[in-house]
């Protein structure tokens, strides 16, 4: 395991069940020691949170008082914030879980179940959701050395396919 792997994970949970928060909290520290469990009870405040505190991932509720999931989730990607969200709630619908996928909710989950079956999923998840963003970044960033290698190297650089037809040229 790298150190990049043992890097605490910072979550921001939004639920307006304090006992359910709490819970969570608890279960995902005591079960998993790199994760590290921030709460707030509304969506206005999470908004706050993430303003000040910078998160590996989020995790919000649907039904909430003012500002539910979805329309938190929205306001999150029309501002342009890409963090990992996980969309966990106890008020399951279909319809609901396609719309937060389509707004760009990385997982939807659902409450039932036992305690200790939910905060296992949970916990896979969100390393799940962690993992896929750190190789997306790896690779973007893999992808930025080499298009600034190509661009600045004064030797001509090319690939082609299968069938010897040139898929990249460059400016050299």
């Amino acid at each position: 395991m790298c150190a990049e792997e043992k890097k605490e994970i910072r979550v921001l949970h939004i639920d307006d069940e304090p006992d359910f928060l709490a819970l969570t909290k608890v279960f995902l520290k005591r079960n998993n020691g790199d994760l590290n469990v921030d709460t707030a009870t509304s969506a206005e405040e999470g908004l706050k949170r993430l303003r000040y505190t910078t998160y590996d991932v989020v995790i919000s509720d649907y039904q909430m008082p003012v500002m539910d999931g979805l329309e938190f989730l929205q306001h999150l990607r029309e501002g342009g914030d890409t963090i990992p969200f996980i969309m966990l709630t106890g008020r399951g619908r279909e319809e609901i879980a396609i719309e937060a996928l389509n707004k760009g909710a990385n997982y939807y989950l659902q409450k039932d179940g036992d305690v200790e079956s939910l905060f296992g999923t949970l916990a896979h998840t969100i390393r799940e959701v962690i993992e896929k963003k750190r190789a997306v970044e790896a690779l973007r960033k893999s992808e930025e050395r080499y298009r600034l290698l190509a661009e600045n190297v004064r030797d001509v650089i090319w690939t082609t396919d299968l069938n010897l037809r040139f898929t990249y040229v460059s400016p050299s």
